[in-house]
């Protein structure tokens, strides 16, 4: 699942514990489920964090790619 895909879903639970009367068991699958895709959402930006990078034009009009440093931004 995608990131993308794992925030609707969570979107998706809000909503739904939010708008329906679930039984307790429900309320409690979905939490749950919703918790999972927030961690694995954690996991996933974690792991972009670790992999971005900036595009810096160079004087002599080329492109270089080097590892983004949040304290450069």
């Amino acid at each position: 699942m995608t990131l993308e895909q794992r925030l609707l879903r969570l979107e998706a639970i809000v909503a739904e514990l939010e708008g329906q009367h679930l039984d307790l068991e429900t309320a409690l699958a979905r939490f749950e489920e919703g918790v999972a895709c927030l961690r694995e959402a954690a996991v996933a930006l974690a792991a972009a964090e670790l992999h971005v990078t900036k595009l810096s034009e160079a004087a002599d009009g080329t492109f270089v790619l080097e590892d983004f440093d949040a304290d450069d931004a």
